[in-house]
């Protein structure tokens, strides 16, 4: 488990694993290619519904030859890896432990380990041509809201930004309508980076769309957001 004395450590200590983690990363996902990122909530059991959807979306993107990148923990995250491992396709997790998560899930092709949040999230952004998302708390939130301030502020290329429950995600899509929106805070355009669905045929169609130009370019080398 994670030694929680090192949130107090100078940042010249911390800094370099930071940078030994992004290196790493950066050099595991120049191997296997451009992913998907999946994100979700650890805490949803596998008798859920979106359970069950994350392991279909896993199996569909494996089996459409497209790499699955999650957080490599229990719930949605094991559901996306199991889906996607199972199908033989190549599944990432990007672990890191936390006191509910204290293992990794054991469906990944492609294990990387992550002591701070910071590397681990920046890795998500390295080399992803699409977000999936799931229903999740405070983690998946601070996911979904950093691809999307990156994808609106160009600092990644556009890429597709999927929110699957729409009963999940309706209320908030409402009131980020009214509020953001309504009190001018984004512009009307930045709603289109977003496509809410329950549907994975829905989800897929978009992901294909934009994964052919990425096939082109196997050989392109990870990069952070600028």
């Amino acid at each position: 488990m994670s030694d929680t004395k090192n949130v107090h450590l100078p940042a010249t200590e911390q800094i370099p694993v930071i940078s030994a983690e992004l290196k790493h990363a950066a050099e595991t996902l120049q191997e296997v290619g451009f992913g998907i990122s999946v994100f979700g909530s650890a805490r949803i059991p596998s008798d859920n519904k979106y359970y069950e959807m994350a392991c279909e979306l896993g199996k569909r993107l494996a089996e459409a030859g497209l790499m699955l990148i999650a957080g490599g923990g229990p719930g949605i995250m094991e559901a996306a890896n199991k889906g996607a491992y199972e199908a033989g396709g190549r599944s990432v997790g990007l672990n890191i432990r936390l006191p509910r998560e204290t293992s990794n899930n054991p469906y990944q092709t492609h294990s990387l380990q992550f002591e701070y949040f910071v590397s681990r999230k920046a890795t998500f952004f390295m080399h992803s041509s699409a977000y999936i998302a799931l229903p999740g708390g405070f983690g998946t939130m601070d996911e979904v809201f950093e691809v999307i301030t990156l994808v609106q502020t160009r600092k990644l290329p556009a890429a597709p930004i999927v929110l699957v429950g729409s009963a999940f995600w309706g209320g908030l899509i409402d009131w980020v309508r009214e509020q953001l929106l309504g009190n001018k805070l984004i512009s009307p355009g930045d709603l289109d980076l977003i496509t809410v669905t329950d549907d994975l045929d829905e989800v897929m169609q978009v992901v294909n769309a934009c994964c052919s130009q990425f096939a082109l370019e196997p050989t392109c080398e990870p990069t952070l957001p600028h």
